[in-house]
């Protein structure tokens, strides 16, 4: 595997503050900091720590990260260790020109949500008036020079609007499309989800939708990347008529290069208090960075050595991608309570 030595990604959650109140919010997020928030020299130290990985990618998330006081100063610090600098700003009133050109003076990447085609269906699940933040956000994160990725939650809602974000994408200029697939973690609840017999069309839409030069990633449904390899032109559903209608004939052929990461699997994660996670989204404690080194917990863990093996159970410990995909973790812990069980909502 790739990731023995070192993550592709680490996600450090800055803060759990934030001034929205999203439905489906893994972390919980509330609107001022909780106790034990890693400060500003802890976050240093944790940064000299993430650059014994070498040059990774640090994506300083939150609830907000714009909450904290001292976040350019993390980021700056971050830059001058050598790491890859990414943010995930809540689209907020904060969000504006200024904060914008700060990110640009540090930051590479930066990735917002956009959750629906329609303002009020976005606005249903991020809080009225938030549509507007998201759509400036990427304008003027594009503007600036920033490589802005679109991140959208595949919930019922959203499910029929899929075609319609992707056509807003291609008219705004965004490249990168990261898609995720709920799990019942922090605020997200089973009965935002679509049905599971939705997630194959879903699948083969963003596969199609790879066709008109955008990048696309997916988010707990590694499964993604096995159905790349397999897929055979000429699929067609109800998502993926509309994206025919709106954006003509695909350009392009299927793209097919993965980035095999999973929870603990070049992904790590770093809570506002210093406890690691696998993921985001698999609130599984492997250890805390204020006692020891987030290399060391990376590398040590068994349980994360475990994951990186493919010494997985059920369909996924036999399957022939156990390599490139593995399921997701998260969703198997949140189902079966464990996290080296087989992936339910896998198609295959």
């Amino acid at each position: 595997m790739p990731f023995e030595e070192s993550p592709h990604l680490v996600f450090w959650e800055v803060t759990k503050s934030c001034p929205l109140t999203c439905k489906h919010c893994r972390a919980n997020a509330i609107d001022r900091p909780l106790p034990g928030e890693l400060n500003t020299e802890e976050g240093k130290r944790l940064l000299e720590d993430i650059a014994g990985f070498g040059r990774v990618v640090v994506v300083f998330t939150g609830g907000d990260p714009l909450s904290r006081q001292d976040i350019f100063e993390l980021m700056d610090y971050a830059k001058s260790l050598g790491l890859v600098v990414s943010i995930a700003p809540a689209p907020s009133h904060r969000l504006n020109e200024d904060t914008i050109r700060k990110i640009r003076e540090t930051a590479l990447y930066m990735s917002i949500s956009l959750d629906g085609y329609k303002p009020e269906t976005h606005d249903w699940l991020r809080g009225f008036g938030n549509y507007k933040y998201t759509i400036e956000g990427i304008r003027l994160g594009l503007k600036y020079g920033l490589q802005v990725q679109v991140n959208t939650v595949v919930w019922r809602k959203s499910y029929p609007e899929l075609p319609y974000i992707a056509k807003t994408l291609k008219d705004l200029g965004v490249k990168v499309w990261e898609v995720f697939f709920l799990i019942p973690v922090g605020r997200g609840t089973l009965e935002l989800d679509i049905p599971k017999e939705k997630y194959q069309d879903v699948i083969d839409f963003l596969i199609e939708t790879s066709r008109y030069d955008l990048i696309v990633r997916t988010v707990e449904a590694p499964f993604f990347r096995r159905a790349k390899f397999e897929y055979k032109e000429g699929k067609v559903n109800e998502l993926i008529k509309k994206l025919r209608e709106l954006l003509g004939k695909p350009i392009k052929p299927v793209d097919k290069n993965v980035m095999p990461t999973r929870d603990g699997s070049g992904v790590i994660f770093i809570s506002y208090n210093g406890d690691v996670y696998p993921s985001g989204f698999l609130p599984l404690t492997l250890g805390n960075v204020k006692k020891e080194s987030i290399v060391k917990i990376y590398k040590e863990s068994e349980l994360l050595r475990l994951i990186r093996a493919g010494k997985l159970k059920g369909k996924c410990g036999i399957c022939e991608y156990n390599n490139i995909c593995g399921g997701s973790r998260a969703r198997a812990f949140a189902v079966y309570n464990d996290p080296l069980a087989e992936d339910p909502a896998c198609p295959f």
